[in-house]
């Protein structure tokens, strides 16, 4: 009876020894699967980076256009205007010295 349970022991000894090396082993290779997935996911995080990187430079680009529209929009507007002004006065001087063909 002793060498029956003794047996029992030793059996279920060597099963556990065995069903928790091949669990580390799997445990390990999902280590290494999650390993290659981090590399794929820093993969992807650096393309979504470049991604952003280049939308950035590009909204800065389009900034620095529009500014520059603005700048030449102003310019043109005080252009006009000082042309208006020019004509303007022609007109009170034409006024005043009678020239003026209205």
């Amino acid at each position: 009876m002793k060498r029956s349970i003794l047996l029992l022991a030793i059996i279920f000894s060597i099963s556990t020894v065995f069903t928790s090396c091949r669990e580390t082993k799997e445990e390990k290779d999902e280590m290494e699967m999650h390993e290659d997935d981090m590399d794929n996911m820093d993969e992807m995080h650096e393309d979504e980076m470049d991604d952003v990187n280049d939308d950035m430079d590009d909204v800065g680009d389009d900034i620095e256009e529009a500014a520059q529209d603005a700048g030449d929009a102003v310019e043109n507007a005080a252009n006009e205007t000082g042309d208006a002004v020019k004509k303007a006065a022609n007109e009170v001087e034409g006024e005043i010295e009678g020239t003026d063909d209205n």
